[in-house]
C-alpha cells in the first residue's frame, strides 16, 4: 500500500492493517531559506520512511509581511522567534493591517517556493500538507500578545476588519498551496484555547474567520486542524471542515476516542510530544498501545500532538516505529 493510499484510508475509516506514522520538528538553522528548509525536511522523511510531511514554515512567517521586526536569535537555543517591533500597538493600529496579494508578498512568496522545491523532491511519493495558523493566531503574533485586550475595547470593528484581511489572505495562500500540489493544509490555531480566550470571544473573533480561511482550502482531501496547547474549546473546533483532528493527546482533554467520537473525524496523534524530548519509552510504548486498541485500527494517523523540539534522539524514532508494528499485530 502506497504512503497516500495509507493515508487516505485512515481519513476515510476503512480498516487498517498499517498505522500511518509522521512526527515534524523545526528546523530553526534554516528555515527562511526554501531550498534548504524544503531538502532537510525530505532527508528527514527520508531517513525515517514518514507516511506524510507536514511542512515546517518559520512560525512567524505569517507576520513577516505586516512591517514587522522579528528577532530570531534564540531559535538555535531552543527558544522561540519573537516580534520585537510591530505597527499594530493600539486598537487604532488594525486600520494598517490590510488584505495582502500573495503574489506581492515576499515572506508568502518564499513559503510557497518552499513548497514548490519539497514538491519536487517528494514526486508524488507521499502526501505534503501545508502550515497556515488561523487569523487569530496571526493576529496576536503581530500585536505582541495585545490582542485580547484589544477585544475588550468598547468598539471591535476595526479588529473584525483586520481579521476579515487576514482570513482572506490565508485563505489565497491556502488556496494556491493546494493548487500547487499539497493534498491539504495544517490549520493551526492557538488562540483556541479557555486559557487563552473565552468561548464566546473565540465563537465571535475566531470561527468566522477559521472558517473563511478552510474555504480556500476545500480542493484539499487532507486538511487537519491543529488545535494547539492545553484547555482547547473543543466544542467549538469538533465541527470545523476538515478531515483530521489534532490536539495535544494524552496531555489535554479530550481522550483519543472521546475526541474521535465526538468529531466523527480521523485523529491524528496519540504520542506525546515531551515523552520522545524526554527519552521515556515505557511511556511511548503504553500511549502507543492505548490509542490503537482504543481505535482498533481505524481513523488513526500516530503522530505527536505537536511539534517536537530539536535536536532528538534518532533511536527514539525507530523505537515508536518499532512499537507500531508489534501493536499493528493486536488489530483484530
Amino acid at each position: 500500500m502506497s504512503k497516500i493510499e495509507k493515508i487516505r484510508t485512515a481519513i476515510s475509516g476503512q480498516q487498517q492493517t498499517s498505522i500511518p506514522f509522521s512526527f515534524w520538528s523545526h528546523l530553526p538553522e534554516v528555515d527562511r531559506n526554501p531550498v534548504e528548509v524544503a531538502q532537510a525536511t525530505y532527508d528527514m522523511y527520508k531517513t525515517f520512511g514518514l507516511d506524510f510531511i507536514k511542512t515546517m514554515n518559520n512560525g512567524m512567517y505569517a507576520v513577516e509581511d505586516y512591517g514587522t521586526e522579528i528577532d530570531f536569535s534564540e531559535v538555535a537555543k531552543g527558544g522561540v522567534a519573537k516580534v520585537i517591533s510591530t505597527p499594530v500597538n493600539k486598537i487604532e493600529d488594525w486600520t494598517s493591517v490590510a488584505e495582502l496579494a500573495v503574489a506581492n508578498a515576499p515572506a508568502l512568496q518564499r513559503e510557497l517556493r518552499h513548497l514548490e522545491h519539497l514538491l519536487k523532491l517528494v514526486d508524488g511519493e507521499a502526501p505534503v500538507i501545508f502550515t497556515v495558523f488561523s487569523p487569530l493566531t496571526t493576529a496576536d503574533k503581530l500585536s505582541q500578545g495585545r490582542l485580547a485586550e484589544h477585544l475588550l475595547a468598547e468598539d471591535t470593528a476595526l479588529v473584525h476588519q483586520a481579521l476579515a484581511n487576514i482570513a482572506a489572505t490565508t485563505a489565497e495562500l491556502a488556496r494556491q498551496a493546494i493548487e500547487m500540489g499539497a493534498a491539504g493544509v495544517y490549520f493551526a490555531t492557538q488562540m483556541s484555547s479557555y486559557d487563552k480566550l473565552t468561548a464566546e470571544q473565540y465563537r465571535d473573533y475566531g470561527v468566522p474567520y477559521d472558517l473563511q480561511v478552510l474555504t480556500g482550502a476545500e480542493a484539499g482531501w487532507f486538511n487537519a486542524i491543529h488545535a494547539h496547547g492545553e484547555n482547547i474549546m473543543f466544542d467549538l473546533l469538533k465541527g470545523y471542515p476538515v478531515h483530521v483532528f489534532n490536539w495535544h493527546i494524552w496531555e489535554t482533554l479530550p481522550e483519543l476516542k472521546e475526541g474521535m467520537d465526538y468529531t466523527g473525524k480521523c485523529v491524528m496523534g496519540g504520542i506525546a510530544r515531551m515523552d520522545i524530548t524526554h527519552n521515556r519509552l515505557n511511556e511511548l510504548r503504553s500511549q502507543i498501545y492505548r490509542s490503537v486498541m482504543m481505535t482498533q485500527g481505524q481513523r488513526l494517523i500516530l503522530t505527536p500532538g505537536c511539534g517536537i523540539r530539536h535536536p532528538y534522539e534518532e533511536t527514539t524514532i525507530q523505537f515508536i516505529q518499532k512499537v507500531i508494528k508489534e501493536t499493528e499485530a493486536f488489530i483484530k
